[in-house]
């Protein structure tokens, strides 16, 4: 069958007609969905609640070493800002013999700080005018000050205290401190003997110019 000229353009014509129905009716639905995704999911994106902030700051806190006369010697831990007679009563509390005239209840402690509360002497005096002993053993706020015997104290006396005493160098003053630190300080005279480097020739030397 032969076809006229004017029946192909008839045909072209139609097939134009088709083909412009089909690329509006199936091919551009297409494409205007795929270009709405991007809009919705914004739209999702932003109604999603923020996340709510953590607080990373966690409260300072210090760790001090109580010993002397109280009940319960040992490391506490405290706020930031903590107050000495706070770090007594995580101790225990004083006990009866302490004499807490020497003892600034209401001093700040810092981290690491040794705090030790001396005993009443006979008399019912302080023992020592020390207060607070750092872990390096100096006195924390006011310089240790000796008995009013002239005696040095075990439990407070500084590293050049201690290196003051006969029969005592740096070495074994440190040695002291250490001992004392872990020990919660001295209750007597004797426990010198425990001491590293003290035999029973320099405890003789040391025994009539020491207190606790």
């Amino acid at each position: 069958m032969q076809l006229t000229r004017r029946q192909i353009y008839a045909y072209v014509a139609l097939a134009v007609v088709v083909t412009a129905l089909g690329v509006r009716y199936l091919v551009l639905p297409r494409q205007a969905g795929a270009g709405a995704t991007p809009a919705l999911m914004l739209s999702a994106a932003s109604t999603m609640p923020a996340p709510s902030p953590t607080d990373a700051s966690l409260a300072a806190e210090v760790v001090v070493y109580v010993c002397g006369a109280v009940r319960d010697p040992g490391v506490v831990h405290l706020p930031a800002g903590a107050r000495v007679g706070e770090a007594l009563e995580l101790a225990g509390g004083p006990t009866a013999k302490a004499d807490l005239s020497a003892v600034n209840l209401a001093a700040k402690v810092g981290d690491g700080q040794q705090i030790v509360v001396p005993e009443k002497a006979a008399g019912g005096t302080a023992a020592t005018g020390a207060v607070a002993v750092a872990a390096g053993g100096a006195t924390a706020g006011a310089p240790a000050v000796p008995a009013a015997s002239g005696l040095v104290n075990l439990n407070t006396a500084s590293l050049g205290e201690l290196d003051s005493l006969p029969g005592v160098g740096p070495s074994t003053a440190q040695k002291i401190i250490d001992y004392r630190l872990a020990n919660g300080g001295f209750t007597s005279v004797e426990q010198l003997l425990d001491v590293p480097g003290i035999g029973d020739a320099k405890f003789a030397e040391l025994k009539g110019a020491v207190s606790i």
